[in-house]
């Protein structure tokens, strides 16, 4: 057997070596390694705008409409960023609380626990913001979960406990989601709101009220609404300094008259989007629209009350110079003159939405010079007028003859024999890939292709069919002679829609996946989907985490995506 040994080393000579070893000789090199401070974080040092940006870019990952996701796993995440380190948490901490979205039904264990069928993380958010009141300081928008299916009357415990979550919150600017009817009775939860001076945006869905309608059993407006009802109403909005946006709707013969129209709306120094609908002739009409205060966006929907005349008088007044944004839904314009001095006066409008059944049509008598109308500031505009006339020839002849110069996107549902399609620029194809799997798209298979339809299944059908039709006819024949003995001969199919036009030829939905192009209020207070959701997200797309089913799983939720009240207009 052979065995090696380590070579000696050679000792340092002696007088290299220090007489006198100072006191930290006594100390190990493990020691030292130990004394020495830990590098700072990478964190530590990056200001807070690189922190909001990552959480932007999370909650667009969570919030997008093609995520799997939901309001639950974006605060499951939110929460782990905050145990990181205290800088995440105060980056955190204003993301967490600053936009509450409680979605969906409760989680079984909470509700055996604290005996309660309902409302358990509404009552938990409550005990936390009472208790630390520096996070209720962050809260700006809450949405409360659908406690009760359409149709049914709110419970008074209900609104209550949502009362009691407002009261919390001293900064909140908007309630999300949860709209009761308002039938001129007291509730704490129209009290709490109006005790918010932050308050940014309110729906009002006004019902009807059983004193207001014997007492219109027996005597005409105005005078329905007694002193109370309407002094209590007008008292709501004292505080509300910074409310910008306002929608007042009709619900079961809601009642609110004239002089409390005008009253309420003079009471917001800060109002630039209001939408009113479904209100009676007796409460709002010509004379009201010409006493709104300036706005930047107005929407007006099935308003008896208001005529043509009315429409082309107020926008010849000053409150209407400055806006941006105008929708008029279902209110039967008679002439087409009335439409062109809307678009003539208004020279800010930016965005321009008309739907009604009936055709505008130019009267008797008046002579027509192209363009019949114009706008030389309008980018958008939705143009949906059910029944066949003379109103889709006369917008496509306007915008031939340059009346439309900055118009970028028209959306045209009701676009039957295609004249706004091929003004726009060629499009390839209309139709979605989803559209095959739609139950209104297969049922449009056994319709009459000609039948009047206001669905986007039915427009994206008929302009792909316009499409092919176009592309299987030949636009242009291309013949290759020599010496006059013709050699080649080329068929160039053609196309529907103007080449070099700068118009895109929309038909998507305002809420993605629904079948109605415009937005309308039961997209806003629906709640069906949320009560009993089908296919909801448990987290299950998160399932390959290596924390286990622990992490990911949780009770089964609606995927809830906001609606944005500005796309009413």
């Amino acid at each position: 057997m052979s065995s090696t040994y380590p070579l000696a080393l050679p000792s340092p000579p002696l007088s290299t070596l220090p007489l006198s070893l100072p006191h930290q000789s006594n100390l190990t090199t493990q020691q030292k390694l130990r004394s020495t401070e830990p590098p700072p974080p990478m964190f530590q040092g990056l200001p807070p705008e690189i922190y909001n940006c990552i959480l932007r870019q999370l909650a667009f990952f969570h919030e997008k409409p093609s995520s799997m996701s939901c309001e639950t796993c974006q605060l499951r995440d939110l929460c782990a960023l905050a145990l990181v380190d205290r800088a995440w948490d105060r980056a955190v901490r204003p993301q967490l609380y600053g936009r509450i979205h409680i979605v969906g039904n409760d989680w079984p264990a909470h509700t055996k626990k604290f005996k309660m069928k309902s409302g358990v993380r509404l009552k938990l958010l409550r005990r936390t913001l009472r208790e630390r009141r520096a996070l209720a300081q962050h809260v700006r928008e809450i949405k409360v979960p659908r406690l009760q299916l359409d149709g049914e009357v709110t419970e008074a415990n209900t609104l209550d406990l949502v009362a009691s979550l407002v009261m919390a919150c001293p900064n909140l600017e908007r309630l999300v989601g949860f709209y009761p009817v308002y039938g001129h009775n007291f509730d704490r939860l129209t009290h709490a709101l109006s005790t918010r001076p932050n308050l940014k945006e309110h729906v009002w869905i006004i019902g009807e009220n059983a004193s207001i309608t014997e007492r219109s059993m027996k005597q005409l407006p105005p005078g329905l609404m007694d002193i109370e009802q309407a002094g209590s109403f007008l008292h709501f909005h004292d505080r509300w300094r910074s409310l910008s946006t306002l929608f007042l709707c009709s619900q079961k013969q809601g009642v609110l008259e004239r002089d409390v129209f005008v009253q309420t709306l003079y009471r917001l120094p800060a109002l630039r989007h209001l939408c009113i609908a479904s209100f009676d002739v007796d409460d709002f009409d010509d004379v009201t629209l010409q006493s709104l205060p300036p706005l930047e966006s107005l929407r007006l929907q099935d308003l008896e009350g208001v005529t043509f005349w009315g429409l082309s008088e107020f926008s010849r007044t000053t409150s209407a110079k400055n806006i941006r944004q105008l929708a008029l839904v279902n209110l039967d314009i008679t002439y087409l003159s009335a439409i062109s001095n809307i678009l003539l006066h208004l020279v800010c409008l930016h965005r321009f939405t008309l739907v009604q059944d009936s055709s505008p049509e130019v009267a008797v008598g008046d002579l027509v010079f192209q363009p019949v109308i114009a706008s030389q500031q309008l980018q958008y505009m939705h143009w949906d007028i059910l029944l066949p006339g003379s109103a889709n020839k006369n917008l496509s002849s306007s915008i031939r003859a340059g009346g439309f110069p900055n118009l970028r996107t028209l959306r045209a549902p009701s676009d039957h024999d295609g004249q706004l399609q091929m003004v726009c620029r060629p499009r390839a194809q209309t139709v979605l890939p989803s559209d095959k799997y739609s139950k209104a798209y297969r049922a449009s298979d056994d319709s009459d292709a000609g039948g009047l339809a206001r669905t986007l299944f039915t427009a994206r059908k008929q302009a792909q069919q316009r499409i092919e039709d176009a592309r299987n006819a030949v636009k242009f024949r291309v013949v290759v002679e020599d010496e006059g003995v013709v050699q080649e001969i080329f068929d160039i199919p053609g196309f529907m829609g103007t080449i070099g036009s700068r118009i895109a030829y929309n038909l998507e939905s305002d809420v993605p996946g629904n079948d109605n192009a415009l937005i309308d209020f039961p997209d806003l207070i629906s709640g069906s989907k949320e009560v009993s959701p089908r296919d909801g997200c448990t987290g299950m797309w998160n399932a390959s985490h290596h924390a286990g089913k622990k992490w990911w799983n949780h009770t089964e939720r609606y995927r809830y995506r906001p609606v944005d009240l500005q796309r009413f207009f």
